[in-house]
């Protein structure tokens, strides 16, 4: 049986909070809503335009980034606006493109994380 090291532990216990950050954009459609409001403030019935999915999804996945704390909303009218709570989410996003572009996408095709892992094709 191996045994963890205490610092190994403490490392784990640091990054925890980064792996739910990268958790909470796992899902491609966070990820067009993320890239969407790193252009400026939307509402859900421009995210749903711009997503093509039923605005009742879009609200789910900006609930999730909002309980996430990475968009704000406020109202204006009856609707909602959403932006970005921390605008480094867009240099993020664009870091995380550069280091694709560099690894020729290598992740996408990765058997244990690729998209064949996450979206299996259906049957």
């Amino acid at each position: 049986m191996a045994m963890t090291s205490p610092a190994a532990v403490v490392e784990r216990v640091e990054l925890t909070p980064a792996a739910a950050l990268f958790r909470s954009l796992g899902d491609p459609a966070r990820l067009v809503i993320v890239r969407r409001l790193a252009v400026g403030p939307a509402r859900v019935t421009d995210l749903t335009a711009a997503l093509g999915l039923a605005q009742s999804t879009v609200s789910k996945h900006l609930a999730c980034l909002r309980d996430c704390g990475l968009v704000t909303s406020e109202p204006a009218g009856r609707a909602s606006v959403f932006r970005l709570a921390q605008p480094a989410l867009a240099d993020m996003l664009a870091a995380a493109e550069q280091v694709l572009a560099a690894t020729g996408n290598a992740v996408a095709l990765c058997p244990e994380w690729g998209l064949d892992a996450c979206c299996p094709e259906p049957s």
